[in-house]
């Protein structure tokens, strides 16, 4: 491992950090893993979950996608990890959104990035992110990695209206209390006891209960992806562990059902849990990363034939234009 400028290289590798400053004149922190010596076939974004981060608890997934030649950005939400703002705290899960959307832009948008194509990769809440991501950019990116998504409140969990009302009234009064009831998410998401004990001693995580606003916000997108499920017409692969009790893998085939794409694509796998991608056996989380990679070359190499297709066209309409002059 080498070391220095701010930047690591390991077994193939680069690892680069730095803060930026948001549109709302927040510090957040971001992060890329880059391959050390080719150059990247595409850009994959990273949309980590509720009460995560991205430099370590997405590391490995960073580390095999940039290992397998793509260049992945992450960037910590605010109140999580090492951005600013309350731990645990989401104020605005649209202006979440946007901090992500901005920056994400601003990479694709580099001289050296501009014909690259862009995937995103969203965890759990960060399936919800990466799904308005889609919304708020509709043809701007290239597909989706969605693992373990949260899209939709079960139905059974569902507040009453009623309740959904009194929640909204107490939001503007006690927004950031902890009063929010659950169970301990990691014991039932993460199946490695290692895992388990790297989240529980990860400062950067957020462990607590879920603040009033924070579930209020993540209530409201769920609701709102929950009715436009079938206006999702960008490419995407959906993973989902069979045994997952955190959300639901039924819903991942409702929106693999329901969205309008036509390029789409659900894989269930018996017996995983929730964070399949970091905390099943080395086998198990091989399975689902050869099925992300493969994924993502067949659509890179589609994506290099269509614009070879338009060159072509470009060529002959341009030689045409020539001929009748």
């Amino acid at each position: 491992m080498d070391q220095g400028n701010g930047t690591i290289t390991y077994e193939g590798t680069r690892y680069e950090e730095e803060f930026i400053t948001s549109k709302r004149g927040l510090e957040l922190f971001t992060c890329r893993w880059l391959p050390a010596n080719t150059e990247p076939k595409a850009l994959i974004f990273l949309c980590h979950g509720y009460a995560m981060e991205c430099s370590i608890s997405m590391r490995d997934t960073a580390t095999r996608l940039a290992k397998a030649g793509f260049a992945v950005y992450g960037i910590d939400y605010e109140g999580h990890g090492k951005s600013s703002g309350l731990q645990g705290y989401v104020p605005s899960f649209d202006a979440l959104v946007d901090d992500c959307l901005h920056h994400f832009i601003t990479i694709s948008e580099k001289s050296e990035n501009r014909r690259k194509q862009r995937f995103l990769l969203g965890e759990s809440m960060g399936g919800a992110t990466a799904l308005i991501l889609h919304k708020k950019a509709p043809i701007y990116w290239n597909g989706a990695i969605l693992v373990a998504p949260m899209c939709k409140i079960a139905d059974e969990m569902k507040p009453h209206p009623i309740v959904i009302g009194v929640l909204n009234k107490l939001c503007s009064i006690i927004p950031t209390w902890r009063i929010i009831p659950t169970q301990d998410i990691i014991d039932i998401a993460f199946k490695s006891v290692e895992k388990r004990e790297e989240i529980r001693s990860n400062p950067l995580c957020y462990k607590g209960k879920p603040r009033l606003k924070t579930a209020n916000e993540l209530l409201a997108v769920s609701l709102e992806i929950e009715k436009n499920l079938h206006k999702v017409s960008m490419p995407f692969l959906v993973v989902h562990g069979g045994d997952d009790i955190v959300t639901d893998p039924n819903v991942s085939k409702l929106l693999y059902q329901s969205a309008s794409s036509k390029d789409k694509t659900f894989k269930l796998y018996p017996g995983m849990w929730h964070a399949l991608t970091s905390a099943e056996p080395p086998e198990s989380i091989d399975l689902v990363f050869a099925d992300i990679i493969l994924w993502l070359e067949d659509r890179i190499i589609a994506g290099h034939q269509i614009l070879e297709f338009e060159r072509k066209v470009k060529c002959c309409d341009s030689f045409k234009d020539i001929e009748g002059n």
